[in-house]
């Protein structure tokens, strides 16, 4: 196999990684409205426009945000130019300025059901497709890891073997989805629970992985920026379940 991955269509030639990322958007709504149709919803489809707005307005903020800060060596003299900061961007980010965008968006409607269960295996489902297409993306994408002598490491085109941390990322998504399927099987878990286990999940996976990533640590903080990011989300959700628990027993 030779990176990146492109498919013929006569004398144009088409990146693997963009069908991904269509299928992953496409596929992922699907699931969505499929799921959405079959489980009662209880919030209205006016407020899960305006909840949608919020999201997408924080996780553009949030991936654009993280991204130039995983790098700050490079906002003095951008790589292209002034266009490098409105590319760079990471999906951490992307769900932390989402999370953030939506919660701001409910306080404003009034709204306090979960909004987020619901989305849950959409996103499962669109983050799986889009890393394949980031795998196939070969060096490109920049999400591959730090060389290794396993057996499994992958050479993507400089004659280096490396981790494909986004196959160990996909395999994750896939245990995920599973752990959470069976937890529901066997008993319905609380409103906004679901969310909260997957970006938990989700969060605390980057937070090791991102160790055999290349991504030099920031300045005298011994973390890159985002797993800081990923420290601070999974800080919220234990002070928030911290929280939970002591109104309960009030």
């Amino acid at each position: 196999m030779h990176f990146p991955v492109e498919l013929a269509l006569g004398p144009a030639r088409l990146p693997v990684h963009l069908l991904c990322e269509v299928l992953a958007y496409s596929l992922g709504y699907r699931l969505y409205t499929h799921l959405r149709a079959r489980h009662p919803d209880r919030i209205s489809s006016a407020h899960r426009q305006w909840i949608f707005v919020g999201a997408a307005a924080g996780a553009l903020l949030g991936s654009r945000l993280l991204g130039l800060l995983e790098h700050p060596e490079l906002l003095a003299h951008p790589p292209g130019g002034w266009l490098y900061y409105t590319t760079n961007k990471t999906i951490v980010g992307g769900f932390l300025g989402g999370l953030i965008g939506v919660e701001l968006t409910k306080k404003r409607l009034g709204v306090t059901a979960s909004s987020g269960d619901l989305m849950v295996f959409p996103i499962l489902l669109g983050l799986g497709i889009g890393r394949l297409g980031c795998f196939f993306s070969g060096l490109e994408d920049g999400t591959f890891g730090t060389a290794t002598a396993l057996p499994w490491g992958i050479d993507f085109g400089d004659g280096v073997r490396r981790h494909p941390t986004n196959l160990y990322e996909i395999l994750f998504l896939g245990a995920l989805a599973l752990l959470l399927w069976g937890l529901e099987r066997r008993r319905p878990l609380a409103d906004g629970r679901r969310f909260q286990l997957f970006l938990s999940g989700y969060l605390l996976f980057r937070l090791l992985v991102e160790f055999i990533k290349p991504t030099a640590a920031l300045p005298g903080l011994g973390l890159t920026a985002i797993q800081w990011a990923c420290v601070a989300g999974l800080g919220y959700y234990i002070w928030l379940s911290v929280a939970l628990k002591h109104d309960n027993q009030l």
